[in-house]
């Protein structure tokens, strides 16, 4: 126990997000923030710890870097126009699903099947509900998405019913 306290004290120094975008001149930015070997648990705990006592919810973009519209999304994420909205709103987790046959088991955790196509995005509440079951899944075009559409999407979030 005090060996997972001090795991989640450590990672709760993490920087909010350490995804730098490459430059774009195309119509979005691309990052490459998913780690194969990062414990994806350990990372989400973390952040539901960090939500819990700052008042946020938590995004988990389960994606990976082979993946188009998963680079996107990170790279909007890295914008600073994005990363100043979701640092005062969320938690942001990168979970890397492979050809989604990895890291399963974080998305049951939090009701979702499987992984139909990437990126997945869950938003969370702080305590661990899942609060978008419907449009999870639906970002698998990512890429193709304008801007202020997704940018609205997250600054304006409202749990679905």
């Amino acid at each position: 126990m005090r060996f997972l306290l001090l795991v989640l004290a450590s990672l709760a120094f993490v920087p909010f997000s350490a995804v730098s975008a490459a430059p774009h001149g195309g119509d979005h930015p691309e990052a490459r923030p998913f780690e194969q070997e990062a414990n994806a648990s350990a990372l989400i705990d973390a952040a539901l710890a960090r939500a819990l006592s700052s008042e946020k919810r938590v995004i988990v973009v389960m994606g990976a870097n082979w993946c188009h519209d998963s680079r996107g999304l990170a790279g909007w994420f890295a914008e600073p126009r994005f990363a100043a909205m979701l640092q005062d709103k969320y938690e942001l987790v990168y979970v890397d699903v492979g050809y989604k046959d990895r890291n399963i088991d974080i998305a049951r955790r939090f009701g979702i099947k499987s992984i139909e196509g990437t990126p997945t995005v869950l938003i969370l509440s702080a305590d661990g509900v899942l609060l978008n079951r419907k449009s999870a899944p639906k970002w698998r075009n990512a890429a193709s998405r304008a801007e202020a559409d997704i940018f609205a999407y997250f600054d304006q979030f409202s749990p679905e019913p």
